[in-house]
């Protein structure tokens, strides 16, 4: 694990670098252009860049020494904020410059995610990859509360310029972090149990990545599964902000995101020390229904405290799912392609964020409004459970987000091939045998390895 933690403190300062630049760039787009689309804009463009190259950068990661992507990415950001923060120094900084920085860090983000997910299974023993996974989620969670909350109160006391420049420091150390370190190179499969020969493009590479996951159901239905649930995540990403204001304040709001990333912090503390159920898949399950449980009942009051302590259950469960998640895709992957699956698994369930985030407003004005309001059966259901209230068509809809949640685990259960996946599909490296006891005649050759 030393060589692992060596890697992820320098990956984690990067994270927060990150968070905090990336929160006041978006304050100061917003700023100059007053359109909450601009600012939606960058929002989208740390998406959209990634989920096309995904299929290509997967592949390198598995074509090239794992310490490559993780350097290319880390240098590309240094040079991404120098160049910001000499723009900012002079005041050349625009809007489109943000836009264009923020497309090419996505890029390099879809070149670091699969080889630094593929490094996990190479650096932790199996029996340790749910601790990993569960320190990997502790940063992002740290990064998550971090950038709003320090990148608000640091823009006005140090200035765009200064925090760029820390982001460019952060960089740094995640290279410095990522040349101290060596990490393996994947074993290699005998000959014959190789599915095809080694694919002669990056094109074809994806498209290997493709087949191998079709080949095993189990992880087909996985795949959809999480597609699902990232699509009900983005509604409440978008949601929870104008819900929350609609019967409370700023403060109020504050409140709510404070406590709800405190529980993800907690769940991945307690994913870095337990590690997760033996078989993970009924951990991403089981505590995805839970999180549906959380959303729906989180959606039925207009109170800080009660979708405050929603928000804790919802984000702590989020943690483990995707611990558990990412440590299954590890253990059951071949080494030598994990790059390209992990790079196909996260572009299969990151697209149906963007998708959420751009169908939230137009299905709550006029989808879930009319319903609600609509003095039919359907209206009196929705008074009896979110009440009579400016935000009811939001609440509905998230409601609803956290049905679809429950029944799709239900469903998972119900799907041998999904339910069973830990147990079905060997995993990629098997635990080392425990030491045999010495042989009386141990002197001898023996005649076996």
């Amino acid at each position: 694990m030393t060589t692992f933690l060596r890697l992820w403190a320098g990956q984690s300062v990067s994270l927060v670098g990150s968070a905090l630049t990336s929160f006041a760039l978006g304050v100061w787009v917003y700023q100059q252009t007053g359109s909450v689309t601009g600012l939606g804009l960058v929002y989208l463009l740390v998406f959209l860049p990634a989920i096309v190259v995904s299929p290509f950068t997967g592949a390198l990661a598995d074509r090239l020494d794992r310490r490559v992507p993780l350097i290319a990415a880390a240098v590309g950001g240094i040079l991404l904020t120098l160049a910001l923060a000499a723009l900012a120094a002079t005041d050349q900084l625009r809007p489109w410059h943000v836009y264009v920085t923020t497309a090419v860090s996505s890029v390099l983000g879809a070149l670091q995610l699969p080889a630094f997910g593929a490094t996990v299974g190479l650096l932790v023993p199996q029996r340790h990859l749910g601790r990993a996974n569960g320190l990997v989620m502790l940063a992002q969670s740290v990064a998550q509360i971090i950038g709003p909350l320090a990148g608000g109160l640091l823009i006005g006391a140090l200035g765009l310029r200064t925090l760029i420049l820390a982001d460019c420091a952060s960089f740094v150390v995640a290279l410095a972090s990522v040349l101290s370190v060596r990490i393996p190179r994947p074993p290699q499969r005998p000959a014959a149990d190789q599915d095809e020969e080694e694919p002669a493009s990056l094109l074809s590479a994806g498209a290997q990545s493709r087949r191998w996951i079709a080949a095993r159901p189990g992880l087909v239905a996985l795949l959809a599964f999480y597609a699902v649930l990232n699509f009900a995540v983005g509604f409440v990403d978008v949601l929870i902000t104008p819900l929350v204001l609609g019967f409370a304040g700023t403060d109020g709001l504050g409140t709510v995101l404070a406590v709800g990333g405190t529980g993800m912090v907690v769940g991945s503390v307690l994913m870095s020390l337990w590690g997760g159920p033996r078989h993970r898949v009924h951990g991403v399950l089981g505590f995805s229904a839970l999180l549906g449980a959380a959303l729906t009942v989180g959606a039925l009051r207009a109170s800080v405290v009660w979708v405050a302590a929603a928000a804790f259950g919802f984000l702590f469960c989020s943690a483990l799912i995707n611990a558990g998640n990412r440590s299954l895709w590890q253990a059951k992957v071949d080494p030598e392609l994990q790059g390209r699956v992990i790079a196909l698994e996260n572009m299969v369930a990151t697209i149906p964020l963007p998708l959420a985030y751009l169908l939230a407003g137009p299905v709550t004005d006029h989808v879930m409004a009319p319903l609600v309001s609509g003095g039919g059966g359907v209206a009196r259901l929705a008074a009896a459970l979110v009440g009579d209230r400016p935000s009811a068509p939001m609440a509905a809809l998230l409601l609803l987000c956290g049905l679809v949640v429950v029944a799709a685990s239900g469903a998972g259960y119900l799907h041998p091939r999904l339910r069973r996946v830990d147990t079905e599909l060997p995993d990629a490296l098997p635990a080392p045998a425990d030491p045999a006891p010495p042989h009386p005649r141990a002197g001898q050759a023996s005649g076996r390895a």
